[in-house]
């Protein structure tokens, strides 16, 4: 197997592939109320595009993709572009985030096209809090996908609850007795500063030791580990069947092991999601490129990656929100 690292000595592994712009909820951290600027059909890499794009990504040494969105299944036929890199040689791990929504529908034809398992975005457990922290949707069909994805055999499910002060942090105790009650992997996410709607949610941080110690109400947290492509950190509260995991790049930052690329639905591969850099591989593509001119390009965007985020000096991505680079 090739390997590749970055100026930093960093292997990079891991891609994440927004399929779509496009979602069907609004979660108040993620996209504006009245959405945002669609991209053009046209604009959105087509299926075998993507697959040029990761099969040169897998020969550089890129073992683990993951799909995302916005919403990956509101796209049309996503099992076909499952199956398609399912295929390649020396995929790993391939996975999907998704709010779920839509997942009761697909997660027996997604695991027989050959996707391995997912996460799921649910930031509260209480079906008013939900209609208002997504401004639409219904948590009963969440817990349905959660339920589908089980019985399908996509695991380890993972639940990933960005904590908001103020919105939902009364709710952490609730998230993390679910890994005592119900076995649930839940991923406990910092607030991040994405887009505009950052900044219509200021003060709604909370680190990841304010987190830590609202958990530590239920007893102490014991060393945990659970198989992944990300920096969480994994612990167990004592009798568990369940894992809590953290995740803290603002607090706590997990910069020095970065080992990711995210492809934008409109072809932009981004060395680092708190940065607004970006390469074009769709223009490239769409002009003939072959495969090597991509690994060169794909290079590049592995180069530019920096030591760390600026976020400590006072610089967010403004580019896109959320939901248009895949979280």
């Amino acid at each position: 197997m090739t390997s590749i690292t970055d100026s930093f000595n960093r292997p990079i592994n891991y891609l994440r592939i927004s399929v779509t712009d496009r979602c069907n909820l609004r979660c108040i951290y993620c996209m504006p109320l009245e959405g945002i600027d669609l991209l053009n059909h046209g604009d959105i890499l087509r299926y075998e595009e993507i697959l040029q794009i990761a099969r040169a990504a897998v020969e550089l040494g890129i073992s683990r993709i993951r799909l995302t969105g916005g919403e990956p299944l509101v796209r049309a036929r996503l099992g076909e572009l499952v199956r398609m890199l399912a295929d390649i040689d020396r995929v790993d791990d391939l996975s999907m985030t998704t709010n779920g929504i839509l997942l009761k529908q697909y997660a027996y034809d997604l695991k027989a096209a050959g996707l391995h398992r997912v996460n799921v975005s649910l930031d509260s457990l209480k079906p008013e809090r939900f209609s208002s922290i997504t401004r639409t949707g219904s948590l009963e069909d969440v817990l349905a996908g959660i339920e589908a994805a089980n019985a399908a055999g996509l695991k380890p499910v993972k639940i990933n609850t960005v904590v908001m002060r103020g919105i939902n942090d009364e709710e952490i105790v609730d998230f993390a007795r679910k890994t005592v009650d119900e076995g649930w992997h839940v991923r406990f996410i910092e607030f991040m500063p994405v887009g505009d709607s950052y900044d219509n949610n200021q003060g709604r941080f909370m680190s990841l030791d304010e987190i830590t110690k609202r958990i530590e109400e239920l007893g102490p947290l014991q060393p945990g580990k659970l198989n992944g492509n990300g920096p969480a950190k994994y612990y167990r509260l004592a009798g568990a069947s369940g894992t809590i995991g953290f995740i803290s790049p603002i607090s706590k930052h997990f910069c020095f092991q970065c080992n990711r690329l995210r492809l934008t639905a409109d072809g932009k591969l981004r060395p680092c999601l708190l940065s607004d850099e970006e390469i074009d591989l769709r223009s490239p593509l769409r002009e003939g490129a072959n495969a090597e001119e991509l690994k060169t390009l794909i290079r590049y965007a592995i180069d530019s990656k920096p030591a760390c985020h600026q976020l400590n000096m006072g610089t967010s991505p403004h580019d896109r929100s959320m939901c248009q680079i895949g979280g």
